[in-house]
């Protein structure tokens, strides 16, 4: 695929991987052991200009291409699945901003990309996921502002966020037509940040609930019209999901990466395990399905730079590499042998931060939902 990257391309990427090399992969054990936001790292991502590599040069971004923010994220979250998922953050809220907001917003995106500013996007709820028209927190106009109630679940950064984009229902009896997004600074009255959750993998991200409990808003802090925040979101989620895609397949690669080092050192039967025919078909089957993953991602974001709507190939690119990441860091494991259920190997590590993969950002069942869709309106 090499030959098909730009020199800019593939010089950032080269750049990124060194960085991660050098630099998140060593650090990556300790976030998964302390559960700590690695800010040092956050930062260091902000300093080499990584948060605004595909966000439009008028935004304070580079202008480059979508591609090459998937292959960033592929090279980060190679080092450390956790800091993949903290890069898509900054990234997705910028494009957000940019695309969505007014001039207020905007002038948030800077300090954005220099990591001064930590942004959070709360959507799913206790009792709400991918049912979002069950949303409950509301935010009631009154006069010049909006006041917010309700409790948001899992969210990221939630902890350390120096804002939080809330979706909220503005009118309680339109279902998702009847959504929209508010930017909510955390420390305004009447926010209340949970505890950061005790969770299987993805640590260092300090996920928590957040409550709301009448906080006042002003209007201009709305994004976008009021009531469209589910069509902004759904487009948005096509961009995001391709981030998501790019996350897992980076874990995957690094799982192929130790199953082959560990086959060629691990002697059984007087053999490098690599020599036995079980061994191999499971790395061919990886090197195959990397490859596929890859090259849907790749497509995906290519037809999204070129304006085409995405919404079947984003679903495509998350479904297959998540599910396919996730079969193939199990048998990276399984290659490991008893070392793989050992914390001294980084394989049982990304055991557990590739299985949120699966249910973010819509779950793999929602994704197959969306190709069906878009197939019944393709065959019309």
């Amino acid at each position: 695929m090499d030959r098909f990257l730009t020199e800019e391309q593939r010089m950032l990427r080269d750049s990124v991987r060194r960085f991660s090399n050098e630099t998140v992969a060593p650090a990556a054990s300790a976030i998964d052991r302390d559960d700590v936001f690695p800010r040092e790292l956050y930062e260091a991502m902000a300093d080499l200009g990584l948060f605004g590599v595909s966000l439009d040069p008028e935004a304070g971004g580079s202008g480059l291409d979508t591609e090459i923010a998937c292959l960033v994220m592929e090279e980060i979250a190679r080092g450390a699945g956790a800091l993949g998922n903290a890069y898509a953050i900054p990234v997705e809220a910028a494009h957000f901003l940019h695309e969505h907001g007014n001039e207020f917003h905007r002038g948030l995106i800077p300090d954005i990309l220099s990591g001064k500013l930590i942004p959070a996007t709360a959507a799913t709820e206790p009792d709400c996921g991918s049912d979002v028209a069950a949303m409950r927190t509301v935010a009631e106009r009154d006069g010049d502002e909006y006041i917010i109630t309700g409790t948001k679940a899992w969210v990221t950064f939630g902890r350390i966020a120096d804002f939080i984009m809330v979706f909220a229902k503005t009118d309680r009896n339109a279902g998702h037509k009847g959504i929209s997004c508010i930017l909510v600074e955390t420390n305004r009255a009447g926010v209340t940040l949970g505890k950061s959750e005790d969770l299987l993998g993805m640590h260092g991200l300090e996920d928590c609930q957040v409550s709301f409990d009448g906080v006042r808003v002003p209007v201009k802090n709305r994004l976008g019209p009021e009531n469209e925040a589910f069509k902004m979101a759904m487009g948005n989620f096509n961009f995001s999901r391709l981030m998501m895609s790019s996350m897992a397949l980076g874990m995957a690669q690094a799982a192929m990466e130790d199953a082959i080092s560990y086959a060629k050192s691990r002697k059984q039967f007087g053999q490098e395990i690599i020599k036995f025919q079980a061994i191999q078909f499971m790395l061919a089957d990886m090197s195959k399905d990397i490859a596929a993953a890859r090259l849907l991602i790749h497509h995906a974001a290519r037809l999204y730079d070129a304006g085409h709507s995405i919404a079947k190939e984003a679903a495509h690119a998350k479904l297959f590499t998540t599910d396919m990441a996730m079969l193939h860091i199990s048998n990276a494991l399984q290659i490991h042998g008893g070392n793989g259920y050992s914390k001294e190997y980084r394989i049982e590590r990304l055991f557990r931060d590739v299985r949120l993969s699966q249910i973010y950002e819509g779950t793999n069942q929602i994704q197959r939902m969306i190709i069906a869709r878009q197939l019944e309106k393709e065959y019309a």
